[in-house]
């Protein structure tokens, strides 16, 4: 009977290993003491795309420390989209052309770090400075770029002075009210 019951407590746990998710990579330990600094909505012709939020221990517009930005999204959208969507606001933002082995590099690596969205999946990114970046997906590691380049060109996206949408900067850097996405 005992050898039963041991068998049947395996079998469970084993069952139970098999189907649980796995082990969650948290990035708060990268952003030590990490308080939300702002949040907003970014919408396209209407539609919610998602909710993003900033949080550091300190102030991001400096670039000398950590910090992650966390994207809860509303809508579908595909891995090329996201990467291509990217890409194009690294384009745009940079002073001088990037060179093409460059932005291959990069495309690789956001192709290896992001996924397929839908509604209610999270996108953490994390940059390192002086180290790079990390990307986590619904609070699992995916990717670590060690490019600090391809990590300030990336963030620089919401936070770049010139960014697209100048009103969500504002109220990521907490400059702004911040009403939405709270």
């Amino acid at each position: 009977m005992r050898s039963t019951v041991t068998a049947l407590n395996l079998f469970v746990l084993a069952v139970a290993l098999a189907v649980m998710p796995p082990a969650v990579a948290d990035w708060r330990p990268a952003v030590p003491e990490a308080r939300s600094v702002g949040s907003g909505e970014f919408t396209w012709f209407g539609l919610r795309v998602y909710t993003a939020r900033l949080w550091s221990a300190g102030s991001p517009q400096g670039w000398s420390e950590p910090f992650a930005l966390d994207l809860l999204y509303h809508r579908r959208l595909s891995r090329e989209a996201l990467v291509q969507a990217s890409l194009d606001e690294m384009r745009r933002l940079s002073d001088r052309p990037l060179p093409e082995a460059t932005l291959e590099r990069w495309e690789q690596a956001m192709n290896e770090a992001f996924v397929d969205v839908r509604p209610g999946m999270r996108i953490t990114g994390v940059y390192l400075p002086g180290q790079g970046s990390r990307f986590y997906v619904d609070g699992q590691l995916r990717r670590e770029i060690a490019d600090p380049a391809f990590a300030r060109a990336f963030f620089a996206i919401w936070l770049d002075p010139r960014a697209r949408d100048p009103e969500l900067r504002q109220r990521l850097l907490g400059l702004a009210g911040n009403d939405q996405g709270d």
